[in-house]
């Protein structure tokens, strides 16, 4: 049953566009919050419910020590990290310490303070190119062609190491692309920025075929609160939708609803068309596994990107930087 036993949580990262939404669900259960951020990338103005008594706010890094304010917490949600797959191709350290050893502080606070439960937010890049489409959890070879996916694939194994060796409860949920309303990153917040810029022109990375599976952020935070760790040890649950677009539709759909109409100027990309190095051509994501338990999506690849550019398109006067929303006038 979601959010049994669930009284205290910590959440980290919960200022940002996924943790704030899961931080509003706890308190609207009437689950006691903690969120830990140190707002590189998010917001208090994103947490909807941050006046509620059920929530404390503790601006801090995860890779800070001794992590005090998990003393005392059912369960850990783990959302903090790098939001960004490209950044890794630029620096390499920061995939490192903001995946990598901040998961392994966490842990290291769970271990002492005795936390019981742990939940962490991965992604469909573990997966690197994977041969089987839809790719269910137990494929493998897991090999990433990321920095992004080798640091996530990383912060798993540790996950897993911690939950047998001090009988931590750990769920793993593998993420396809997450979107909606309040995104602040990604292609869809990416086309709307270009846009704002040159209504006439659109540039699109890589050439045009990439074909990915998108996930709503009402959906996501569902299914994360439906399947938080339970009577495994450690387990790993695919969160996505039951189908894929390609960007050239995404970049349909975000002119549509901003109103316009601009050609279309592919790049061609790197290393057979993807956007980028590391960027995986294909994803879709086998979710029958959570499905089975009762979960499935309410919204489409399609409609999740639609609502997402609605969103973004609709706030007037807004300036879209990298990592911010600014709103300008009325």
């Amino acid at each position: 049953m979601p959010l049994e036993g669930i009284s205290r949580a910590v959440v980290t990262g919960g200022a940002g566009f996924i943790g704030s939404r899961l931080t509003d669900r706890l308190i609207e259960s009437g689950v006691e919050v903690t969120v830990l951020d140190n707002l590189s990338t998010g917001s208090l103005a994103n947490i909807r419910n941050a006046d509620s008594p059920r929530l404390v706010f503790v601006e801090s890094d995860c890779k800070d020590s001794p992590l005090e304010c998990v003393r005392g917490a059912d369960i850990i949600f783990h959302l903090a990290g790098n939001p960004e797959v490209r950044t890794g191709s630029s620096d390499t350290s920061v995939d490192f310490n903001e995946n990598v050893l901040a998961t392994y502080k966490l842990l290291e606070a769970a271990r002492k303070y005795r936390v019981p439960r742990f939940s962490f937010t991965s992604t469909s890049t573990v997966y690197g190119e994977a041969r089987t489409i839809p790719t269910p959890e137990d494929y493998s070879p897991l090999l990433p062609i990321s920095t992004y996916g080798g640091s996530k694939l990383a912060c798993e194994a540790m996950i897993s190491s911690f939950s047998s060796m001090f009988s931590i409860r750990s769920t793993v949920y593998r993420f396809a692309n997450v979107t909606g309303e309040g995104t602040s990153h990604g292609v869809v917040f990416d086309f709307v920025r270009k846009l704002r810029s040159d209504p006439e022109r659109l540039e699109i990375l890589g050439d045009g075929t990439q074909r990915k599976s998108y996930i709503d952020i009402e959906d996501c935070v569902d299914a994360m609160v439906f399947g938080h760790p339970g009577s495994a040890i450690f387990d790993v649950f695919n969160l996505g939708s039951t189908d894929t677009i390609d960007v050239v539709s995404i970049g349909n759909i975000v002119a549509d609803e901003m109103g316009l109409d601009p050609r279309f100027e592919i790049v061609g990309g790197v290393d057979g068309g993807r956007g980028w190095r590391g960027d995986v051509k294909v994803m879709q994501l086998d979710i029958s596994k959570i499905s089975r338990l009762g979960w499935r999506p309410k919204f489409s690849s399609a409609e999740s990107v639609r609502r997402a550019a609605r969103s973004l398109a609709g706030r007037r006067g807004a300036v879209l930087e990298r990592g911010t929303i600014a709103l300008r006038g009325g």
